[in-house]
């Protein structure tokens, strides 16, 4: 009897990262004249090689490990890649728009103002902590999902998260917003003379995309987090949407984002993994 091989099967989130490695070397191909951008556009098209690789990782604890785990990992360089396409800070950015806009509504500039005319070290403690505790919210599904063995619910959350990510990616190249962080003077004082706040500008300082504001990646992850883990463990994903709603809310009383890239980043967050969910159940 002839031996027959399973089929290497292509997961949701390996098309979604070989494809956006097509789309980003196409964008960057439109910039070649920028810096750095030729090895940049090499390493998108490398992406899809990746993706092939890691449709053919072994079937042993390391090669689910790794299937598992390089979508989340990848997801630092490719954030780190959009400084380079938005030209290091050159990029013409929409900030103007988005700062009228508020106007109009708010009659004036929430995420400069709001600190100022209610400062609180409480506030100021908690919401730069609960920012910064984005790096913790977005893993956690996915690493209870693999301690329990859920391998379906695993899989749809990352179809999920890594959507929302790489749409919030598209929209950074392709709509530049710098964000209240760049645009305005920043917090001083008292009201970041906190551990939390220190942690969250460190951060900052060392990894912070130009252009990267609008829609919030922070808020849009956070809640595709939440939304993602609630179709494998409710009980999850009602923890999380505490930690998430308070996020919404800091990015703007913290002046990270404007209440548009908050509000946008609520919108793709709930959005694309119900997309996504649906197209896969």
């Amino acid at each position: 009897m002839a031996l027959i091989l399973a089929t290497p099967r292509w997961r949701l989130v390996d098309r979604l990262l070989a494809g956006y490695g097509i789309v980003v070397a196409l964008i960057g191909a439109t910039r070649w004249t920028q810096r750095a951008m030729l090895p940049l556009i090499a390493a998108h098209v490398a992406l899809a090689g990746l993706a092939w690789l890691a449709v053919r990782a072994p079937e042993s604890a390391t090669g689910r490990f790794l299937r598992t785990a390089y979508p989340l990992l990848i997801l630092t360089a490719l954030y780190s890649s959009i400084d380079a396409l938005n030209g290091f800070g050159a990029a013409v950015t929409h900030d103007d728009l988005l700062q009228r806009i508020e106007s109009g509504l708010f009659g004036g500039q929430p995420s400069r103002d709001w600190w100022r005319a209610s400062p609180s070290d409480f506030w100021s403690t908690l919401l730069h902590a609960v920012y910064f505790s984005y790096y913790v919210i977005v893993p956690i599904p996915a690493l209870y999902f693999l301690a329990t063995r859920r391998a379906a619910a695993l899989e749809q959350y990352l179809n999920a998260v890594i959507a929302t990510f790489l749409a919030c990616y598209i929209c950074y190249m392709l709509f530049p917003v710098a964000g209240p962080y760049y645009e305005f003077a920043r917090p001083a004082g008292q009201f970041i003379n906190n551990g939390p706040a220190r942690l969250v500008y460190r951060a900052l300082s060392s990894g912070s995309a130009f252009g990267a504001a609008f829609p919030s990646s922070h808020v849009a992850a956070t809640v595709a987090a939440t939304v993602g883990a609630w179709f494998g463990s409710r009980r999850l994903a009602m923890i999380l949407a505490v930690p998430t709603a308070l996020l919404a809310v800091g990015v703007v009383y913290c002046q990270m984002h404007y209440v548009l890239d908050s509000v946008a980043g609520v919108v793709v967050g709930v959005t694309v993994p119900l997309m996504v969910i649906r197209r896969t159940a």
